[in-house]
This record gives C-alpha cells, structure tokens and sequence, in this order.
C-alpha cells in the first residue's frame, strides 16, 4: 500500500491566514507593557524595526521556497545549500522555537481564564485547550485552516474596533491627547540599544514567515508561496505597527496599569468600558487559539520532515494518518509539551523562543548566497549581486542586531539546547562517520 502523504489543500489567503494566526496579532497588547518599559515608551518603532528585519529575510525566504518547495523551511535550506550537519543544527534550534509556542498560546490562555475563573485550578484550562487544539490539528489540515481563519478574522475586527475608541479617546484627550504625534515613534528618552532590544523582544511575534513555509507541501500551487511570505510579513507588521502606535499614543508609560507583564484585560477596560474589555478579552482567547492552531501545525510538519530524513525516528515522526492526512505522532507529542504551561513564566519561554527564531533568520540569509551566489555562481551583474548577496547580507547584519540584544537567558537556555542537540547528533552520525 502506497504510504499516505500531506494533502494539497491551501490556497493563497489559507496560508496567509495560517501566517496571522501563528503571529497572534493581539500579542502586541499582552507584550506592550514589557516592551513599553523596555524601549522607554516607543513600543510601535520596535515593531517597525522588527519588520525591516523580516522585510529582507521574507525576501530569503520567497526565493529558497522556490528552490525547495517543501516544508522544513530553515531547516530544510540549511541542509541543501550548506551542510547537511548544519542544517541539522538549525532544525534543533528552531525547535526551540516552535515547541515553544504552542505552549506560550496554552499559557496566555491559561492566564486569561484564571484572571476570570480565580476559583478554577489552572491546569483544567491548560488540558483543555490542548486536547481541542491537537483533536483539530489531528482532524485534517482543512480543519485547521478554517477554524483559524474565522479566528483571526475575529480577533482583526476587534482590534479595528479598538482603534476606533482609541481614536475617540486621544480626540477627548486621553494619553498623548492627539491623533497625530511622533512621541510613539521619537521622545527625549530614545536609545537605539534599547529599542534593538524591545525589537528583539517582540520578533517572535514576527516570525509567521517561517511557519508559513511550513506549509509549502500542502499548498495547492507552489507558485503561491512567495507571494504568501510576503503578505503575511506586510499584512502582520501593518497590524502590529498601527496597533502599538494607537495603545502607545494612549498609554505614554505603564502608570496607568496594575498589571504590567499582560496589560491587554486592562487597556480594553480604559479604552472601551467593562462590555469592550469581554470582548476584547474573546477576541485575545481567539488569536492564541489560532495561534495555537497554526504553529501546533508548523512544528508538527518540521518534526515530520526532520523524521523523513531520518535525523529524527523515521518510523514515529514521519508517520502521516491515512485518513486525516496528518503527522498525528507529531501533533500529539506537541500536545503533550503543551501541557508544561501549567507553570512557566511567559517572559522566559519568550525569550527562549527568540533564540530559534534569530538561527532560522540567519541561516535562511546565508542560505541564498550558498545556493545562488557560490553553487550557482549567478553573480555575473550587478542585478544578480543584489538579490542574491547584498539583500541576503543585509537581512543577516540586520539579524545580527537583535542577536547582539538578545537576553541572557535566552542565550543561556538556547546553548544547552543547543549542546544536547550537538550531542544527539554525534550520537546518530556514529561521530559525523554517517
């Protein structure tokens, strides 16, 4: 019997929409309080940072999906252009990240659901949602796709209705008391470092471009894709961008807020009365569903591809259902990480998950210029050395930035992930003689 396979089944606005939900749009307001600190009041300039640097790698990316229209995304390009060792090294990385979501959605869920149900043990929440977000993402992908699309079109709704009141509450002067100020963009305490800082903070709400290449074996027509990476990057930094300018302009610092490290409840309870707040509050459960939905699927198909290689158990991880047409192992041991939300701090998996984020970022950059500029040697005019080494280049210096302000314990905890990975791999490889 012929061994079943990933069902082409998503059109352009499917992926797009899978884009979206993985970034969670709503996440600018659960971060903004952190981030506000961080950057000292300039909350949208860190996402405007953020999104150059995604403008130029989603350029890396639409040209490496054209060359390897699979899933596997980083991982996969790694592996083809570089070094087959490497591109394992990536894909362990971005581990990091993508198991890591999932369970940042199953806790900012889980955060919501305690501030209103305080009586109920939060690990009922947690089992709750991960058995109805791996149950769906078992079901089918169609399944996925259309649950998250009416989601995210929720959650974009309720968010254009809190720009309107936001409109209507700096026209009455509330924050900075106008509609047109450059005081969420440029102010007296601006720092470059610590705006690089807050971009960094606030990149892995930016990384649906990667978890859309995910997608790239369900896709009715490959040729999409590009055009999917590049919505989902402009369509997402639009959102983010002019959210966090309006929640800025209102909230010139984080005085106002009893609860700084997830303010959202609170900035929908100020802007819009106790009726704007439960639905404000709904259309944030909604986005984390979403996001739950989609990067539940992404790092399902990476482990999916990473056992076809054979880098991971071949038998479990690249096993797809019959029916559903789903790596349902995979989808189950994601869902079985999920239920670690019960007790991790949401600034911690954060900054984890930014630690993966930034090795896909780099290594998609570097991927271009191995395949194009060294394999292929298409450097022969100045059009070629633009597209395939300087616009490359400058999306991995650009990368590098953010990696110089990443925290800590992102470092920290991104080394030894990375150490154990090293260490599987020799194991595998039998010392790299494999």
């Amino acid at each position: 019997m012929e061994k079943a396979t990933l069902k082409r089944s998503l059109g352009l606005m499917a992926i797009v929409f899978l884009g979206l939900g993985y970034m969670t749009p709503t996440v600018v307001f659960d971060t903004f309080g952190i981030v506000s600190e961080k950057t000292h009041g300039l909350v949208p300039l860190a996402y405007l940072v953020g999104l150059t640097v995604m403008f130029f790698t989603a350029i890396s990316y639409g040209k490496m999906v054209q060359v390897f229209p699979t899933a596997g995304s980083a991982y996969t390009y790694t592996r083809e252009t570089i070094n087959p060792y490497l591109g394992f090294m990536v894909g362990w990385a971005s581990l990091l990240d993508y198991l890591l979501l999932p369970m940042v959605n199953a806790l900012i869920n889980r955060l919501y659901m305690e501030a209103m149900f305080p009586e109920v043990s939060p690990w009922i929440w947690v089992v709750v949602y991960t058995f109805f977000v791996t149950a769906i993402n078992a079901w089918g992908m169609g399944k996925t796709s259309g649950l998250n699309t009416i989601l995210v079109v929720f959650e974009v709704v309720l968010i254009g209705v809190f720009i309107v009141l936001a409109f209507s509450r700096l026209s009455g002067g509330m924050g900075q008391g106008t509609i047109l100020t450059l005081e969420p963009l440029y102010n007296a305490d601006f720092n470059l470092g610590l705006d690089l800082a807050g971009a960094t903070m606030v990149c892995f709400s930016l990384n649906g471009v990667y978890a859309v290449t995910m997608y790239t074996e369900e896709a009715r027509d490959i040729k999409i894709m590009p055009k999917a990476i590049m919505l989902t990057v402009l369509l997402g930094g639009a959102i983010f961008f002019v959210a966090g300018y309006f929640a800025q302009a209102l909230f010139p610092d984080n005085s106002m807020f009893n609860i700084i490290d997830d303010p959202l409840p609170e900035i929908g309870l100020l802007v819009g009365g106790t009726i704007f707040q439960i639905a404000f509050i709904s259309a944030a459960f909604a986005a984390n569903t979403a996001s739950g939905l989609a990067s539940h699927a992404s790092v399902s198909r990476l482990l999916y591809v990473m056992g076809r290689n054979g880098v991971l158990p071949k038998r479990a991880f690249s096993y797809v259902h019959p029916k559903f047409r789903t790596p349902t192992f995979n989808v189950i041991l994601v869902g079985a990480v999920c239920l670690l939300a019960v007790t991790p701090s949401l600034e911690l998996i954060s900054s984890l998950i930014n630690f993966g984020a930034l090795i896909a970022f780099t290594f998609v950059n570097l991927s271009v210029i191995a395949h194009f500029a060294i394999r292929e040697r298409r450097i022969r005019n100045f059009k070629e050395i633009f597209s395939y080494v300087v616009l490359p280049t400058i999306g991995a210096g650009l990368t590098g930035l953010l990696w110089i302000n990443l925290s800590s314990d992102a470092l920290i905890g991104g080394i030894i992930w990375s150490v154990i990975g090293f260490l599987y791999m020799v194991y595998l490889t039998k010392g790299f003689k494999l």
